[in-house]
Order: structure tokens, then sequence, then C-alpha cells
């Protein structure tokens, strides 16, 4: 089997498919106007290595004999276009042609019982196995980085496994396989009038088993934040057998099985199924932009937000920088601040949202059903168009990259204030320049999530290095100024260093125990987590 027959293909190094890449004359004008505008200095374009240039070192395993090595394939596409995630060291290595760590094999099962055969394979053959879904991972949640201990690297891809199995109305729930892309979620789920309502900003090509095993944040800034305020129960099959757990809107019967395989990120089971709770669409909805003198008092008005009890779907705050960048506003900080219902009119929520904001000054932009050019527009528009752009700003030589946190309100303004000095002193160092920006993406009744936008002039050919002192630095500092490592994007290989100084050592022992339990040949994405 290939991974190419017949099919739209992704891009091997990138963000979206081959057919959406823009000519190199394009891409040459957009670096050229992308770089005058951060104030770096003229550079030419570059152009991503193709495919066929590409030197992989030679599989170290066969495919299996029989049905199972049908599914599988070890052509240079498939094992390119799975050997990365899509943080910008990935792009950037992969845009160069330097794939450091293929998987041997990638196998695509289309069943449960297609994936136990390829389990069973891989723990007879002493391979590592990897599951896949959307490959949108930014932190080497995917990377086939696993060692000499292991006989090869298998990624298994279950985007084969996308079907909607069942839908419960009286519960207002349903059953789908954990392969389904956020469109073919959707697509499906429309056709019975509900919808998942959980729009990451990878919602195009990652998948609802990604999501859960990431613990991912979603559309709602308030209230449902997270992927785990959807999840009802969660289906996984391990070395050791099925895990299952039973259907209840809530349960205090100990420790619970489906919080433990919620951002487990595949080293406990690979996730085949989920109830996951679904929404009526919405069919009210209010909207608006509001501009603030400064990024703190726009911070005092979501606080007085998240504490009142209002719950917006959207209330994200850009800070000056990033909201003149995405071209939002040029007027101060913008908060994007939205609500929906599929049950009520809003006015009143938005009325009393404006009020609030206005005691910290707040100048509001109201949005009319229909009318658009607004800041919040702009804002949306850039925030969906992001991953694409940045495949052009590695072709321009920028090092584009982001970190994203979470912090209690008594310190949150020491908090940014103290993460932002130190990624820019970093910036100052490494790169001899650059901007960092800022903006909250989820906030709750005792706190925000911060998350920073690094732009700087790269040094071309040594990107990853740079870009690995820049993630220290501002790693260090996050974790020295009390946030988490990760508020959304996982652990994956690359934050293991943090998370390793972040989680209480018990629980690190806990959590090894849980991992010999059900995959005792470690063969479920090693060095992810714990080490193997």
């Amino acid at each position: 089997m290939t991974a190419t027959t017949g099919q739209r293909r992704l891009k091997f190094w990138g963000w979206g498919y081959e057919d959406q890449q823009p000519s190199h004359e394009e891409v040459r004008e957009a670096a050229a106007g992308i770089r005058a505008h951060l104030g770096f200095t003229p550079e030419d374009a570059e152009r991503p290595v193709s495919l066929e240039d590409l030197d992989l070192p030679e599989p170290r395993l066969r495919p299996p004999d029989g049905a199972q090595g049908e599914i599988c394939a070890a052509d240079t596409y498939a094992r390119a276009s799975h050997a990365y995630g899509k943080a910008y060291r990935d792009v950037v290595r992969a845009f160069r042609g330097r794939i450091d760590h293929p998987p041997d094999l990638v196998a695509f099962p289309t069943g449960e019982d297609e994936l136990t055969a390829i389990l069973d394979w891989c723990a007879d053959a002493g391979a590592a196995a990897i599951p896949f879904g959307g490959g949108t991972s930014v932190v080497g949640g995917v990377e086939a980085r696993v060692g000499d201990e292991y006989s090869g690297a298998v990624t298994i891809d279950l985007r084969g496994m996308d079907r909607l199995l069942e839908v419960d109305r009286d519960s207002r729930a349903a059953l789908i396989e954990s392969g389904a892309t956020g469109p073919r979620l959707e697509e499906q789920l429309r056709e019975h009038g509900y919808t998942l309502r959980h729009f990451p900003q990878s919602f195009e090509y990652a998948t609802l088993g990604g999501w859960v095993a990431t613990r991912a944040g979603g559309h709602f800034a308030t209230l449902m934040t997270h992927i785990d305020d959807l999840v009802e129960s969660v289906r996984a099959i391990t070395p050791s057998g099925v895990w299952e757990s039973r259907r209840l809107p809530g349960s205090g019967a100990g420790p619970s099985p489906d919080r433990m395989l919620i951002g487990s990120e595949g080293i406990l089971g690979v996730i085949t199924r989920a109830w996951m709770r679904v929404q009526d669409r919405p069919t009210f909805k209010e909207s608006a932009g509001v501009t603030f003198d400064s990024f703190e008092a726009g911070a005092r008005a979501v606080r007085a937000l998240s504490q009142a009890g209002l719950y917006p779907s959207n209330c994200r705050l850009l800070d000056p920088g990033e909201a003149a960048l995405t071209g939002a506003s040029t007027d101060g900080a913008l908060l994007v601040l939205g609500f929906e219902s599929a049950d009520h009119p809003l006015d009143a929520w938005m009325d009393r949202a404006e009020e609030l904001c206005a005691d910290f000054g707040g100048r509001v932009e109201r949005k009319t059903r229909g009318e658009s050019g607004t800041g919040t527009d702009h804002w949306r528009s850039a925030f969906l168009h992001a991953p694409y752009l940045r495949d052009t700003l590695v072709a321009a030589g920028v090092i584009s990259d982001t970190f994203e946190t979470s912090i209690t309100w008594d310190r949150f303004d020491a908090f940014v204030a103290g993460v932002r000095e130190r990624a820019e002193a970093a910036l100052r160092e490494i790169c001899g320049g650059g901007t960092v920006t800022c903006r909250l993406t989820h906030v709750y009744p005792d706190g925000a999530a911060p998350y920073f936008t690094c732009l700087a002039p790269a040094r071309r050919g040594s990107e990853v290095e740079q870009w690995d002192e820049i993630k220290v630095a501002a790693s260090d500092a996050v974790i020295a100024a009390g946030g988490t490592i990760t508020h959304h994007h996982a652990v994956g290989r690359d934050h293991r260093p943090w998370y390793d100084r972040q989680r209480p050592d018990p629980f690190a022992d806990a959590l090894r125990a849980a991992k010999r339990a059900v995959d005792p040949g470690a063969m479920l994405n090693p060095g992810v987590l714990i080490d193997p």
C-alpha cells in the first residue's frame, strides 16, 4: 500500500495540501512584504526541497505478511509526511529536507481489528508504535524519536477510522471514531442538527482522537474551554486489552478512567472512539470588538467578565502589537468578544458585557449580523490563515513560533511582563532583534491563558539551533514564574524537560506504574510524558 494513490495529498513539509502551495513568485513577493513590515533586512525567499530529492534511510522493518502488510506503506511520501508534526522546528527541518527520524512503516487501519493486529505485530517485532491523527502536533508529539532500543518505529495513521457511529438524542451525545477530522466530524453531525463546537486553530486537519489525547483547547474561551469538558466516555486499545469507560454524566467513583486517557498523548493506549457531548447548532450570535488603551486595562476587563458568570463563547484579548500585526486594530489592545446560543437572544448578555468593559475604559464596536470588515473579522481571518502563513515565513527566513501557558489573576501582570521581557531579551541575544506579542486565548474566574508569539530574523541553516535557544529561555521563564509549560498544546517530546519540573514526583511514579500495567513493553509513543 502507498499513501499517495488517488488522494489529494497534504504537503509533506508544511501546512495544508500540495495544491494550496503558492507559486515561488507569490512567496517571494509575500516574503519581501513580511520582512519589510517586521523591519528585517531584505532577503530572498527560499524554495522547499522536493519530495524526489529527499534521502531517507532504508526502513529497518519490512511490512508484515498477510492482511497487516496490506495496510502498511513504506514509500518516501508516507514516511516523510508522518515524520513530523507542525512545530516551527518541524516545518523548517522538512522544508530543508532534513528528516531526522522518519518512521520505518506507516499503517492505515480502518477498524479496531486491523489496529489490534498491527499493535500485536509491533509487540512481536519489538517496534515502537506511534498513534497519528492529523499530524498537527507542535510539541514533537508524533516524531519517531524513539532511540535504538526498538527494532524500528511504526506510525499508525488513524484517519481511516472517521465515522459517526451513533447519536443519542435524549442525552444529546454522539459516538464518533477517533480519526475523524474537524470538518469530517462536523459534516456528519450537521446531518443530525448538532455540532461539537470545538474549533482549535488546527481544526481543518486535526482529529478527535488527537484532541482527546492532547487535552486540546477549542472554540469556547470560557466554561467549556478544553475537549475534556465535551468527553462523556472514551475507548482505547492497549497492548494489555481494551480500555473503555461507562457512559455517565458524572461520577465520583475514584480517579476517572476518562481523565487518565485524556491528555495521555498515546502512551497508555490508542484511542479509537469516544462518546462526545454535542451541542445544538447556535442560532443566536452577538459579537463585538472592544479596544483598550493598554493590554493591562483589557485584562482587568476580561477578569471582570470571567467572574461575572456571563460565560462569553469568545473572550480573546490581543495586545496592541498583535492587534496591529494582524490588521485588527491600531487603536490599542483589542478584545474579541462574542456570545452564542441555540436557545435565546443574547442582547442582555452583550449589553452587560459592554458595561463591564466600559468600566475599564473599553470602547465598543458592536458587530451586527451580516456586517464585515470589522477588527474582529480581521483578527479571525489572520487566526485561520496563520498556519499557512508560517510556511511563507520559513521561506522568508523568519522564525515564527508560539508558546502558551496559564496563570492566576493575582500573579498575572508581573507574570506576563516578566515572561515577555525574558523572551524579548532572548530574541535580541540570539537573533539580533525581533518582536514578542501576547494574547489571551482562554479565561477563567481565577486566571487566564496568555499566548505569546515570537517573530525574529533567522540565520539561514541555523534556524533549529536558534529555536532551541529561544525555547529554553521562554520555557525557563514560564516555569520559574509559576506558570504551566502548556495550557493546551500538550507536552510531547519538546516540553518534556519543563514538564518533568512541573509535575509532582509521586505522580510521575504513578504514571510510570500505569504505563507498565497497560504497556509492559513500552511500545506506545516512547519518550512522551515519561521515559520508556
